[in-house]
């Protein structure tokens, strides 16, 4: 492992200079893309530098800062403010024939209700030699871009960002929240956090060092945001930004179970995690195992990797060569205890909690999440959190048959056939969510009938007096056997109460 690289040192003033120059000179996530063309920025987000190369050539100041930040190139007089600080600080390095990044400097943004963020992330190099680092500051990579899409949007006072890394979920949360408080246990980690913020012009983020939830043990919040070290192995720390230091998936299941008490009543907290799948052991019974009392919580798989697909990822990820001696003498520790722990896959997803007010019964579902996400899962999150409530409220069937519920507009009705010695024969039908998380339910006639049905001018219990009447069942029957799909219907959004929208 390399020696530790320093922390960036660029004050807040400079970062406030060096931003307007960015600016000015087009360097945003839209510039970017504009100045390279669909096929280029394709190509560099690949790994494939040539193509965006090529298209800086005769694009000036924006060109240059391409080539530097973004293509690994040295530049002779980038259009910068300050070199000598900018080298001073750690951002740059000189070389014979001007200077490189000596860090990873990128653009980045969303856009939504309240308009566009124009943000910068400063992080360590991605390359094999920065990666061995032990104190590596990740930038924007998947897991990160995954968490922040998953995110609530609705605006909270306060929000805790645990674990801050290189600022990414700071920023998103932010953009919802009144005051952010970033941890970090690496003092690496919050001096680039810190001018990640400070270029991206945001003010309402306090940064404070220390482990887990030590830093804040007496505070609460109302809403936690966390994509914690949650790479399961042995008991080490080899890479903070990955490693818990603790074997398993056991820091996990501890940060879950002290959460609450970092949360105001009806606060929410949303993670990113990894859980083993043990031998013997019902995953979603051992995860669900974790969730503390009085809490809502829907913890969302999204992955399964085999134990050798699992230990290959990370030390990719880690930029190891993977035939090297200790690299694989690394691989064949970690596998040995895997199996000496039983471990049989290990997954990866979601977690969301909330904390419910006592004397109410608490909603927990473990489940898969299926098909590709082709749409960003904070609203599928919100709508999931609302549709709880919505239940709770109708937990007595008299409620819930009072109620008035529409089909889901993105609801489609899939009906499929088995060849046979006699040509096709019906074999069933499934209701299927076009958008969002492709929910997938399996249903009979009468259950295609009601949902059909759903349109908000008729209570479900005169549905089912009609479906009883169509179909020649009891209606007492019909009830019994169809509330329970009715809740998971409402769960998952295919169906609505009257008047909401998905």
């Amino acid at each position: 492992m390399n020696a530790a690289a320093p922390s960036p040192a660029l004050p807040d003033d400079l970062c406030a200079r060096l931003r307007d120059t960015l600016l000015e000179q087009g360097f945003t996530t839209t510039g970017v893309r504009d100045l390279l063309g669909a096929g280029a920025h394709a190509a560099l987000t690949r790994g494939e530098p040539e193509a965006a190369a090529r298209a800086t050539r005769e694009a000036g100041g924006l060109g240059s800062l391409v080539r530097l930040f973004l293509l690994g190139g040295t530049e002779a007089a980038p259009p910068l403010p300050e070199l000598d600080a900018l080298v001073g600080g750690g951002l740059l390095t000189r070389t014979p024939d001007g200077v490189r990044a000596a860090m990873d400097l990128r653009p980045y943004g969303e856009e939504d209700a309240g308009g566009e963020a124009l943000w910068y992330v400063l992080s360590d190099l991605d390359t094999p030699a920065a990666r061995q680092d032990r104190d590596h500051v990740t930038g924007v990579g998947g897991a990160s871009l995954t968490l922040a899409s998953s995110l609530v949007r609705t605006p909270v006072r306060d929000t805790l960002d645990l674990g801050t890394g290189c600022g990414v979920q700071a920023l998103h949360a932010s953009r919802f929240s009144g005051r952010v408080t970033a941890t970090d246990v690496a003092r690496r980690a919050l001096a680039t956090a810190r001018a990640t913020l400070a270029l991206s012009g945001v003010h309402n983020v306090d940064l404070v060092e220390g482990p887990w939830l030590a830093p804040v043990s007496d505070r609460r919040f109302d809403a936690i945001v966390s994509n914690p070290p949650f790479v399961p192995g042995p008991a080490r720390v080899e890479y903070v930004y990955r490693d818990s230091g603790q074997a398993g998936d056991a820091a996990l299941a501890g940060l879950l179970r002290d959460l609450p008490a970092r949360l105001r009543p009806g606060g929410r907290a949303q993670l990113l995690g990894s859980w083993l799948h043990v031998r013997g052991e019902d995953w979603p019974d051992r995860v669900r195992s974790w969730v503390p009392e009085g809490c809502d919580a829907w913890i969302v798989q999204r992955e399964v990797t085999d134990p050798a697909l699992h230990v290959g990822t990370w030390q990719r990820d880690a930029g190891l060569d993977l035939s090297a001696p200790a690299t694989r003498a690394q691989a064949a520790a970690w596998l040995d205890w895997l199996e000496a722990e039983r471990v049989e896959a290990v997954g990866f997803g979601f977690l969301l909690l909330r904390t419910v007010p006592d004397g109410r019964t608490p909603e927990v579902v473990v489940e898969d999440l299926p098909g590709e996400l082709a749409d960003p899962l904070n609203a599928e999150m919100a709508g999931w959190l609302d549709r709880v409530d919505w239940l709770r409220d109708h937990a007595r069937d008299e409620a819930l048959l009072g109620a008035r519920l529409t089909l889901s507009p993105s609801a489609t009705l899939e009906r499929y056939a088995v060849a046979g010695d006699e040509g096709w024969s019906d074999a069933g039908a499934a209701v299927v969510l076009a958008d969002g998380p492709q929910w997938r339910h399996e249903v009979d006639e009468p259950a295609a009938a009601l949902l059909a049905g759903c349109s908000g001018a008729l209570p479900l219990e005169e549905l089912f007096a009609l479906l009883s009447f169509a179909h020649d069942r009891p209606v007492d029957a019909l009830v019994q056997a169809a509330l329970p799909a009715v809740r998971e219907f409402v769960r998952h959004g295919v169906l609505l109460p009257a008047g909401a929208a998905r």
